[in-house]
């Protein structure tokens, strides 16, 4: 009879991380990041289908980078925990600290768990206060802990390179569309430090806007409203947003 092969459990949990951070690695960046008014979503994405970000309730948007089959089953889980508990108690009940607390137990459980492999996701929670001061933004990487940003946030790619580009530029009170040139600019730098372009139709950009007078605060920009951001000094006016009358919701 054959001696059964032994792997110790701190290398077992050491090559699961290893497995899931390549598979996150493998995917483009995205960078999620307060301005003035909110809060603002910036990746690659040359998808017109599959969205990185999504909205989860009134005031509360989701980002994530990995394996798309996986993050999208967990945000429909966390639409469905929002709706629910929304339904059930009231909608300030519905927060964004209760949500990243729900996908750190799935995530966590996935990942000590022996019998599937972890996920190659990484995600993160945001919700828009009713000053800059009460914004919340929760990182949550692949074994289910919760990190608690603060300014700036990048996932997925070279998110390590960004996140120190950011955070050497980042300020608070930056508009909209000095946010968003900021944001490309972190993702347009390659890991040699070069850097490139990425062209408006690569870009799925998305905020959270908190003087919105309806509930629902997430709203994305795409066509000429995108382009004149990327264009612009400064804020984009709000006669010139309310221009884009077809933009997704």
């Amino acid at each position: 009879m054959s001696t059964p092969f032994y792997v110790s459990p701190q290398q077992a949990m050491a090559d699961r991380a290893e497995y899931a951070r390549k598979g996150i690695a493998r995917g483009r960046s995205l960078v999620v990041m307060q301005y003035a008014d909110g809060i603002v979503f910036v990746g690659e994405n040359p998808s017109r289908a599959l969205h990185k970000f999504s909205e989860i309730y009134d005031r509360i948007g989701f980002a994530a980078a990995g394996k798309y089959n996986e993050y999208e089953n967990l945000r429909i889980g966390g639409v469905r925990y929002a709706d629910l508990r929304g339904y059930t108690y009231d909608r300030n009940d519905v927060t964004a600290r209760g949500l990243a607390n729900v996908y750190a137990q799935t995530l966590g459980t996935i990942f000590s768990s022996a019998g599937e492999k972890p996920y190659e996701v990484e995600l993160v929670v945001a919700e828009v206060g009713e000053t800059p001061e009460g914004d919340q933004i929760y990182r949550l990487p692949h074994d289910g802990s919760i990190v608690d940003e603060h300014g700036s946030v990048a996932v997925g790619g070279n998110a390590e390179q960004i996140s120190s580009y950011l955070d050497q530029r980042h300020r608070d009170g930056m508009s909209l569309a000095e946010a968003l040139k900021l944001a490309v600019q972190a993702l347009s730098r390659d890991t040699n430090g070069s850097e490139r372009e990425i062209p408006a139709e690569r870009l799925e950009v998305a905020v959270l806007d908190r003087t919105r007078p309806q509930k629902r605060k997430f709203k994305r920009i795409v066509g000429r409203q995108l382009q004149r951001l990327l264009q612009a000094d400064g804020a984009v006016t709000e006669a010139e947003s309310s221009e884009e009358g077809s933009e997704e919701k």
